[in-house]
């Protein structure tokens, strides 16, 4: 049991990587190595180097080092596995940064991946083409097609018919020795026997084993259901040739026996016509017994969730509306979907399920939607549920998921007796839930490792249930792979003979051992109560993470330093240091962390958007700045906010006035100053900002109605950088002249210039300064909304997000804060006449316009002045964040490549967002001239609206 221990390997194989890969690849920072320890499981094994790979030599090269020192290696890139198949002590390959490609083949019907690209990203590519992945696991945020692949994933809806292994056309795969197989290449067949002659001879021999009838029977019935135990010995019956053979073997091997380079996917029709409902069961029993009906309609998905999961859905403040109250205790649900090709096989898949629901013991009345607002929510849920119920354990326990499959029909006396098991071995707060239609279903039990006594209950807990599936005729892994948790297992669900062909794979493809030890095949009964992983105790903020890494995919410093996960995985191995009286390793690691986990963070709270359990690391970050910042700069930041005014002004004019000022003479200024005061201080001044912009005016507007219908309050942000284009029109004239052309009367509070939105502070953990202007704000918010009456309107996305959050701070309630494009979108749009458009349009939207819904308006508003409006596929936070691309533009130019890269494929006609620092932060990425979508709404309103 351990939390971020710093593991050792020989200095000749970090030589060795080093001399091969270069300092730039290779690692063994103990800030990087704790950093890429955990993956989702309840297991922690801290590497001892860690190489960043840049292509498939820089990942062959690494295996061969490890081969030569006999050290062990394994592959990483989402790390969302949840049996401990992402973990090493000795190299670990990260193929997440350089492993992304995504390429449609064949019109859609096939793609080629890397292991680094997730199931979200290639799915949103694959939708234009009204294509998918056949693999749709619950975790498809986060989890890349390495992982995908390694783990042979399933998920909702794809049972054995889509899943990894079912629906793979080729495959470029590297043995531990060095060999590179392309399945894709029509001689293939002839490079590996040539290159592996032992190995094909192996291969051949082992297929003509296990297609011996005893032999072939006994692995059919294995695989006839979802199962992801031990190697897919099904290849040996599905295809006679080495190649095939191996590259089906490596589906589902868990990175034990080669490393997955690319894979060409066929993918799988969307089915575009749903009908979706939520069946409220009186007990458990009930709804499983209802499940063989259900499955014999045709049922596409059938998601179970016990008692405990529904009340854990209820309790969500955002969607727990949707579950129906609680008849008494002991109730269940099933979530049932039906995917339909057209609209009356849609009406007929209905009529079946209602055929089966009239005959049901229901507490509720369920209908069949298609409905998105209906749908999402109550998917949301779903997906989430994991992290949602291992986010409710007490602080310093660790949750345990465990994955199952059994035939459908034993199905609800499986649960019975599970439930039975909970009890006998005190785990109250037990939960089920699952994919029913496959007979697959979870369980979640939390434990307390601390004591020796947490360890022995687990461990008989184990064996019972072992037991308990195994005499079910079931498996122990469905879907979240063997891994280590089950490992010791193997052989009893197989049998000796079955398991020495495993065993003989593994031996014959590795031979040394070297590729991810301790994953399927094991000599250790007792490896999975082995490195297991202690969670102690950290600030509040974070405290309930999981580290399922469904934040990692949208955090704009990714790829640059480190992710939320990451950055909560320090404190706990900080915490879990001094807990065991390391003072020295805290120290350091704390020391390690400054830059990384405190300076380049942009507190965007694009995490929490992605986080099951609704968490801002940000929340965690600022707090840790604020511990740090001295007590000389909490007073001068709360003189600003008292003096708000001029320093804006100031800042205003030092924008104008070094704008002419050759950069070679600034930077020489400003990296004075930063040398001095530190770089998370002094901001960097590049070529491509713009000088300061106009002061804020106060004043009224009137409508028609002679009294105003809205407050505006501008963004001072647009006080400090002037417009992209010379001449441009100020965004607050441009908000104000689409108001009054609408009819609508717009008052801006006196002593506008005065106030902020309060970012500033709340971002830099300047506490005092920000309690000095919220209060400030919310008075003035009181007063100029008459309580409340009049509706608040702000034109930076970031910034009208930051009154929200000031009115949340001050508990003040009844106050409507909306961003400008949400109002114009809503309230102009619809009565102003048709504009002539441009062709295209590219759209950036922002951390702040995502986290408070008002994508959609900023995108209908993009519609309103081009014909085409084109967001990127690798869309994210620019990472400019206020002010901490000029103090770290390593962040912004991180945080934009890919989105930029993208861009740059074509040329727009416009580029459009609707924050100032974002429009920044994309013209330094792209060198385009990114504008506020409303001020060229409102130019073409001027220059072609009739008269």
């Amino acid at each position: 049991m351990n939390r971020g221990a710093r593991s050792s390997i020989p200095s000749a194989l970090l030589i060795d990587l080093l001399e091969m890969l270069g300092e730039t690849k290779v690692s063994h920072d103990p800030l990087d190595l704790v950093a890429v320890a955990p993956d989702a499981s309840h297991y922690l094994l801290t590497p001892g180097v860690l190489v960043r790979a840049g292509s498939t030599s820089d990942v062959a090269a690494a295996m061969a080092a490890a081969k030569r020192h006999n050290v062990a290696v394994n592959f990483r890139s989402g790390g969302t596995s949840l049996s401990g198949q992402g973990l090493t002590n000795g190299v670990m390959v990260d193929t997440r940064r350089s492993f992304r490609g995504i390429e449609v083949l064949d019109g859609g019907r096939k793609v080629r991946v890397q292991p680094g690209a997730t199931v979200v990203s290639v799915n949103a590519v694959l939708a234009r083409y009204g294509r998918k992945l056949g693999p749709d696991p619950a975790s498809s945020v986060a989890c890349t097609l390495g992982g995908v692949l390694a783990d042979n994933s399933s998920g909702m809806s794809c049972g054995t018919i889509a899943n990894s292994y079912r629906t793979l056309d080729s495959m470029v795969f590297v043995l531990a020795s060095g060999t590179v197989v392309d399945t894709s290449e029509p001689q293939c067949e002839d490079k590996l026997a040539h290159e592996e002659p032992e190995l094909v001879e192996t291969l051949l021999a082992l297929r003509d084993q296990c297609q011996e009838k005893a032999r072939a029977d006994e692995i059919a019935f294995q695989f006839s259901r979802k199962n992801t135990m031990g190697y897919g010995l099904n290849a040996f019956l599905d295809y006679d040739t080495p190649a095939q053979i191996l590259s089906h073997l490596m589906i589902g091997s868990e990175g034990t026996l080669g490393f997955i380079s690319s894979a060409v996917m066929n993918t799988v029709q969307i089915m575009p016509k749903l009908a979706t409902a939520l069946l409220h069961f009186p007990t458990l029993d009930a709804a499983t017994k209802a499940l063989p009906a259900l499955v014999g309609s045709g049922v596409t998905v059938t998601e179970l969730m016990d008692s405990s999961s529904l009340q854990l859905c209820r309790d969500d403040p955002a969607n727990g509306h949707i579950i129906p109250p609680a008849p008494g205790s002991g109730d269940a649900a099933l979530l049932v979907e039906y995917h339909c090709p057209d609209e009356q096989s849609r009406r007929e898949a209905i009529e079946a399920g209602n055929s089966v629901i009239s005959g049901l013991d229901l507490v509720n009345e369920p209908t069949f939607t298609d409905d998105p607002a209906v749908r999402g929510p109550i998917w949301t849920l779903r997906d989430g549920l994991y992290a949602k119920i291992a986010g409710t354990r007490p602080s310093g326990q660790t949750a345990l998921l465990e994955d199952i499959a059994v035939p459908v029909e034993t199905l609800a006396g499986v649960c019975g007796d599970l439930q039975q098991l909970f009890g006998e071995h005190n785990y109250p707060e037990s939960v089920i839930f699952g994919h029913a239609k496959d007979g697959n279903i979870h369980f979640l039990v939390l434990e307390d490792f601390r004591e020796r006594k947490g360890l022995d209950r687990y461990e008989k807990f184990t064996e019972d249930m072992v037991t308990l599936v195994l005499d079910a005729h079931g498996t122990l892994k469905a879907e979240h792979g063997t891994g280590r948790i089950m490992a010791p297992f193997v052989e009893r669900q197989y049998g000796s003979d079955l398991y020495r062909i495993m065993r003989q794979v593994k031996e014959s493809v590795d031979p040394t051992g070297v590729l991810n030890r301790g994953s399927i095949i094991t000599d250790d009964p007792k490896l999975h109560l082995k490195e297991v992983k202690l969670t102690p105790t950290v600030p509040e903020e974070v405290d309930r993470c999981v580290e399922c890494g469904y934040c990692e995919p949208v955090c704009p410093s990714r790829d640059l330093t480190l992710t939320p996960r990451q950055r909560i995985v320090m404190q706990r191995a900080i915490a879990q240091a001094r807990d065991d009286g390391n003072v020295e390793l805290a120290a350091d690691l704390e020391q390690r962390a400054t830059y990384p986990v405190v300076q380049t963070c942009a507190v965007d709270g694009m995490c929490e958007t992605n986080c099951p359990l609704h968490i801002n690391t940000g929340d965690l970050v600022r707090r840790l700045r604020a511990e740090q910042n001295p007590a000389a700069w909490q007073t001068a930041w709360d003189l600003a906010a008292r003096g708000w005014n001029p320093f804006v002004s100031a800042a205003s004019a030092g924008m104008s006035a070094i704008k002419p000022v050759p950069a070679a003479a600034t930077n020489v200024i400003t990296g004075a100053a930063r040398a001095v005061l530190g770089d998370d201080r002094i901001p960097a001044v590049s070529d491509e900002l713009p000088g300061g912009g106009r002061r804020r005016s106060s004043g009224h507007r009137s409508s028609p109605r002679g009294r105003p219908d809205i407050v505006y309050l501008p963004a001072c942000v647009n006080t400090m950088f002037g417009g992209a284009v010379p001449g441009e029109k100020t965004t607050e004239f441009s908000i104000i002249a689409l108001l009054t052309a609408a009819g609508i009367g717009v008052t801006v509070p006196e002593g506008i210039n005065s106030l902020c939105c309060g970012t500033p502070w709340k971002s830099k953990g300047m506490t005092r300064g920000y309690a000095t202007m919220r209060r400030r704000v919310v008075e003035v918010m009181r007063r100029a909304t008459r309580n409340g009456e009049l509706t608040i309107i702000s034109d930076a996305v970031s910034c009208s997000e930051g009154f929200v959050h000031e009115l949340e701070y001050e508990g003040v309630t009844g106050i409507r804060v909306v961003d400008a494009v949400q109002y114009v979108a809503d309230e102009v749009l619809p009565i102003m006449p048709p504009l002539p458009k441009v062709g295209s349009a590219a759209l950036h939207p922002t951390c702040s316009s995502t986290r408070m819904g008002w994508n959609d308006a900023l995108k209908r508003c993009a519609e309103a002045v081009a014909d085409e409006v084109t967001v990127a596929d690798a869309w994210g936070c620019c990472g400019f964040a206020g002010d901490r691309g000029m103090l770290h533009p390593e962040l912004t130019e991180s945080a934009s490549r890919r989105e930029a890269g993208e861009l740059s494929a074509r040329d727009f006609d416009l580029y459009l967002s609707a924050n100032r620092t974002c429009e920044l932060g994309m013209e330094r990425a792209t060198g385009k001239p990114w504008r506020h979508v409303l001020s060229v709404l409102a130019e073409r309103m001027v220059d072609y609206a009739p008269a």
